[in-house]
């Protein structure tokens, strides 16, 4: 197993990293300033992203999370994920990589229509408007799929839409314009055939934006938006694939998304390492700098050793993705959407933990990445369901020796 980069792959790290250290850095303070002096309950596009958007196509760091798009395998995409993950707010969306757009584009890919593609996927992959994915309800455990209950019902030529969804992320930033919608068009089929996914714009009659969740208090640019569905007609063309195709269309999506979620994971424990090494070498306490104290130490030590486990792991899973697809890396999918945010969290949690008071507020980026990374332990499926899997397959694999 080589997960050594192939040259165009390290060209383009070696651009992002350029890219990361040129413009995105320095536009963190100008994006903070931004939102800052407007209201964080304001959800407006801060205009610095647009211009990092530019340079990022410019340097050919565009729509890279794709094999047909930037010419990278997930091995190879799953390097410039993680350079990414130093700046999970800006990086993403400056070089049109991030979630929920990636998986919405890569459905389209696969499951839109022409008149699908033409209309909302070319778009997207320019960066002129923005995606949600309508999944997750709030009187429902959301973390079986089964349960979804809105209801997406065939009137003629129109499918009439009906229910509540929570947790949209994108739908706050006005640039969201199209709604990939989860509901069950069959209640009373075989359990993994009664779901189907749809398309909504959203300027439809009948959606509603109750409001904007925030995430340990911090509400996002894009934000993570509750709807409603009150007989919302879209047109039987709106269907993706056909009636029942939802869990098969879920499925293809969320393999290559996991590894972007996890090496994004992986970016933000090594930025949060490089400030805690940062902070010990400059911070002095009972006579001696903070680096030169044993537990100091073990906390770097055990940080580095977690980091590379876990990037490690989620590497084999990318290769195993591009060897065997989705299917054949099911367990490894499943395994590293825990492992990759439990390291990040501890990592992080060390880092706050030696930047003291200044940890956990906003004067550096380690309480954001830690409610993000906690919140990644939740969102593509929360930890007890992979858990759940991993297990079912260890269960039933057979072992050359017992006893």
């Amino acid at each position: 197993m080589d997960f050594a980069l192939s040259a165009k792959a390290e060209d383009v790290c070696a651009r992002a990293w350029d890219f990361m250290r040129e413009h995105v850095f320095p536009a963190e303070p100008v994006y903070e300033a931004w939102r800052a002096e407007r209201g964080y309950d304001n959800h407006e596009h801060p205009p610095v992203l647009e211009e990092l958007k530019v340079e990022a196509r410019k340097r050919g760091l565009w729509n890279l999370f794709h094999h047909e798009l930037g010419g990278l395998s997930n091995l190879e995409y799953a390097s410039v994920a993680e350079i990414t993950g130093w700046s999970p707010t800006i990086a993403p969306e400056a070089m049109n990589v991030g979630a929920p757009d990636t998986g919405n584009m890569e459905t389209l890919m696969l499951f839109g229509t022409e008149e699908h593609k033409q209309r909302w996927l070319q778009p997207l992959l320019e960066g002129e408007i923005r995606s949600g994915f309508a999944m997750t309800e709030p009187d429902v455990a959301s973390s079986d799929a089964r349960n979804i209950q809105t209801s997406i019902v065939r009137d003629g030529d129109e499918y009439v839409i009906n229910g509540r969804k929570w947790w949209t992320s994108g739908a706050a930033d006005e640039r969201c314009q199209i709604f990939i919608v989860m509901g069950k068009t069959d209640p009373d089929g075989a359990p993994h055939r009664q779901q189907s996914m749809i398309l909504v714009p959203r300027d439809t009659p009948g959606l509603e934006i109750i409001r904007h969740l925030p995430v340990f208090g911090y509400q996002d640019q894009h934000g993570h938006s509750e709807l409603r569905f009150t007989d919302v007609r879209v047109p039987v063309s709106n269907i993706l694939s056909g009636e029942g195709d939802g869990f098969m269309i879920a499925q293809a999506r969320l393999g290559p998304g996991r590894i972007h979620h996890c090496m994004r994971a992986i970016g933000m424990a090594e930025r949060a390492l490089a400030l805690m090494v940062e902070r010990t070498k400059n911070r002095v306490a009972f006579g001696r700098p903070l680096a030169e104290q044993g537990t100091v130490r073990e906390a770097i030590a055990l940080s580095r050793i977690e980091i590379d486990q876990a990037r490690l792991y989620v590497l084999k899973t990318a290769d195993l993705i591009d060897k065997y697809g989705a299917k054949g890396a099911r367990t490894e999918i499943s395994a590293i959407k825990v492992a990759a945010p439990k390291v990040a969290l501890d990592v992080i949690d060390r880092a706050i933990q030696v930047h003291g008071g200044a940890g956990v507020s906003n004067d550096t980026v380690l309480a954001r990445f830690y409610a993000s990374a906690r919140t990644l332990r939740i969102v593509d499926g929360p930890d007890a369901v992979h858990i759940r899997g991993v297990a079912k397959e260890e269960l039933a694999r057979e072992r050359p020796y017992s006893g």
